[in-house]
């Protein structure tokens, strides 16, 4: 009989893993556009903690996690390595499947590995009120838990095409004392800004984190949180990569493919980086191959450019550079709202340029098709956003099976879907379309953009 789970209280890490210092190249400066000059990390100090920031820009190969956090990680961590040997069977395929399951913990997702960090270090400092964006409501659950933990207030602006698909979301949101308010919004001078000019405009992740940066910088004793993107995030998120592999020993395997899906990457980022670390230090008993997997919908990576450009609709955050569509991409209302956004963290986008990091993209139709494929063999109901990484799990074991090939296959489930049934709905009534972002509208974004940056003097 195959060992389905393998958990072990011991692996719960003691510490995260920083990538910066490990990259084949140095990260980009982020950069002030009023002066054209890198982003001092005191200039960041109005909207993050100190030690948010001192972690953002750190070259630690390792930071220690505070007890007092890993005390709230105990609450679901370490977190269960599976064999998926019930999807083997079903797809006839040689490959062996691994998922690290993120959807245990109490929010259902990967997402409370950071927003507990954050919610820690702010309240340490004396902070108030925490303000955030969030897409599916997958990040803005998950810090809703961690600042009701720690006894901060919460404003959570959620995209609105989002709030109205996933209303279950935002109760969640609500159960842990949030305040959830539809985005674009009347609260903000940016929010009344795009409704003057679209009134059902249905909102986008820069949007949202647009509103959420003028109403932190805007209120005393308020910082503002992020749940992807940022290199502190994207560390916070690699308990998963660092339990896996110790899990990884336990089965006496190790992967061939890591797979991960990728809105702004945090997820996949958080699996992928430590065996990126063990493969760049020859440690790994073998090369392993990484795959972010995104939407159709919203193909940064794969249809992206390498750009500098802002994490925001706004303009109000540094620019930074990354594969982007564009800031002022409005997505289409498609079902994997945490996977909305016009960019991706500056690290993987780094890893993608040099070859190291691969992405492939997909519709949801298909997406939805082994999502089901999925539930129907292992059980679990993926989200949405996880899905898209079942999807490229699914396509590699059958490529597996033809070429009649052994290979070890690890995938992130970042979070289970079982807020998501509307979705499931649509798909199975056809009311899913296989939309993909058109070519022509990224060009048309990406040449409003470097006309912007020719405009203030950046190339």
């Amino acid at each position: 009989m195959v060992k389905k789970y393998i958990i072990d209280e011991t692996l719960l890490p003691t510490r995260w893993y920083n990538i910066l210092p490990d990259l084949p190249e140095p990260l980009p400066p982020s950069l002030n556009p009023a002066t054209e000059e890198p982003v001092k990390p005191q200039d960041l100090e109005a909207i993050f903690p100190k030690e948010i920031v001192r972690q953002e820009v750190s070259l630690d190969r390792f930071v220690t996690i505070p007890e007092e956090v890993r005390e709230v990680y105990s609450i679901w961590r370490p977190t269960p390595l599976v064999r998926a040997s019930r999807l083997e069977r079903v797809l006839k395929t040689p490959a062996r499947i691994y998922f690290k399951y993120e959807g245990v913990s109490p929010p259902g997702s990967h997402k409370p590995n950071t927003a507990v960090a954050q919610a820690y270090y702010n309240l340490r400092e004396g902070v108030q009120r925490l303000t955030t964006e969030t897409g599916a409501g997958q990040w803005g659950s998950a810090l809703a838990f961690a600042t009701n933990l720690f006894g901060l207030k919460l404003t959570v602006y959620m995209v609105k095409a989002s709030y109205q698909q996933k209303p279950y979301r935002a109760i969640l949101m609500k159960t842990w004392g949030a305040e959830v308010v539809p985005s674009p919004s009347n609260r903000t001078r940016v929010g009344r800004e795009i409704l003057e000019r679209e009134p059902d405009n249905p909102g986008s992740l820069g949007i949202a984190i647009s509103e959420a940066i003028e109403d932190a910088v805007t209120h005393e004793h308020t910082k503002y949180s992020l749940g992807s993107v940022l290199n502190h995030v994207l560390m916070h998120q690699t308990v998963i990569g660092l339990e896996a592999i110790e899990q990884m020993k336990l089965a006496d395997d190790f992967p061939d493919y890591v797979v991960g899906c990728v809105g702004g990457g945090s997820n996949f980022a958080g699996l992928a980086y430590p065996f990126y670390m063990l493969v760049r230090d020859r440690k790994a008993p073998k090369n392993v191959k990484f795959i972010a997997v995104e939407p159709t919908a919203a193909p940064s990576l794969t249809k992206g450019e390498y750009m500098y450009d802002y994490g925001d609709t706004a303009r109000l955050t540094p620019l930074i550079k990354m594969y982007t569509l564009g800031h002022d991409y409005i997505p289409p209302p498609i079902h994997a709202g945490g996977l909305r956004y016009h960019g991706a963290a500056p690290t993987l986008s780094l890893l993608k340029k040099h070859g190291i990091f691969d992405s492939v993209a997909y519709d949801q139709v298909s997406v939805f098709n082994a999502a089901v494929l999925f539930a129907q063999a292992e059980g679990f109901i993926p989200a949405p956003e996880s899905a898209h990484a079942i999807k490229a799990v699914v396509d590699l074991a059958l490529e597996a099976r033809e070429k009649n090939e052994e290979r070890v296959i690890l995938f992130n489930l970042s979070g289970h879907g079982l807020l998501d049934l509307a979705a499931y709905a649509d798909y199975f009534e056809g009311r899913l379309p296989a939309y993909e972002y058109p070519k022509e509208k990224v060009v048309e974004s990406i040449e409003r953009l470097r006309a912007h940056l020719a405009s203030i003097g950046i190339a």
